[in-house]
């Protein structure tokens, strides 16, 4: 079960942070195409979730105690399904089947199917009003459980996030954590350009929010966020704007509206690699 209380090792956070965008890379071969560049501006908030906020129990996917991460970008999951295996949810070598016919991990996650999902995302947009349902269901049954939403910032455009951040302040959330993964593309371009979501931190303020606005790739801003999270019995819904980049880690991904879906051959796969590993300093 993990600890949200136990000595953060930040070189262990690194090194998975690189695990999650090396099996990004692994996966996606299998597949012959996936989601590289929203995956890797999501690593290392992936990574701070599951190897230090999260309260979960591995051997009890059910328990109903246990934190609630909804992954609204739901095309992330690549990145998510190794976290999930590694901490002991399914075997590992299932991965081997990814978006296989008759596998159970697809591009996006079904709960269905896979152990440690919490709900099936596909559209965008839905992801923020599930997490109201359940911050309510948890004040209903009476549970002190966080849930955790993870949105794309293009995401934002959609008017069902919004009425889920009015919602969630109307019934006063505090057990309802956003994370804006902030990474400054859509699939259509610069979000800035497609429709503006700036100023975010001051619309969720208006909103009723309490907003903290971080570097979504350094691991001590992520875990000091997370530790300055109200208790789950506050009346506030709190939100974690992640500014991140598009393809961290690969130069030629890099806010690169061209790798949002792509596929590398094998002699890039070998050099993205080495980059990769290169760049961790590991």
């Amino acid at each position: 079960m993990s600890d949200p209380t136990n000595t953060v090792d930040f070189d262990r956070l690194k090194e998975r942070a690189l695990f999650v965008r090396l099996e990004t890379l692994r996966l996606t071969r299998i597949a012959g195409a996936g989601h590289y560049s929203g995956t890797f501006s999501a690593a290392e908030l992936f990574v701070v979730l599951y190897y230090h906020q999260l309260r979960l129990d591995p051997s009890r996917p059910d328990w109903p105690d246990r934190d609630r991460f909804v992954l609204s970008k739901g095309h992330a999951a690549i990145g998510l399904y190794p976290i999930l295996a590694d901490l002991g949810f399914f075997d590992s070598a299932q991965l081997e089947t990814y978006t296989r016919f008759g596998s159970a991990f697809g591009d996006h996650p079904d709960m269905r199917k896979v152990a440690g999902i919490d709900f099936s995302s596909g559209s965008l947009g839905h992801g923020l009003s599930v997490g109201v349902g359940m911050a309510l269901g948890a004040r209903v049954q009476h549970r002190d459980f966080r849930t955790y939403v993870m949105v794309g910032d293009g995401e934002l455009a959609e008017g069902q996030v919004w009425e889920a951040i009015m919602a969630a302040h109307h019934f006063k959330l505090g057990s309802l954590v956003c994370i804006v993964d902030r990474n400054q593309l859509g699939i259509d371009g610069p979000t800035e350009e497609i429709m503006s979501a700036e100023p975010i931190d001051d619309r969720f303020r208006a909103f009723g929010w309490n907003v903290q606005r971080i570097n979504g790739h350094d691991l001590g801003q992520i875990v000091g966020a997370f530790d300055a999270l109200a208790t789950a019995d506050s009346s506030t819904p709190q939100v974690v704007i992640a500014d991140t980049i598009k393809g961290k880690g690969v130069k030629r991904m890099e806010l690169d509206v061209n790798w949002h879906v792509g596929n590398l051959n094998d002699t890039d796969y070998e050099a993205v690699y080495e980059e990769l590993v290169q760049g961790a300093g590991l």
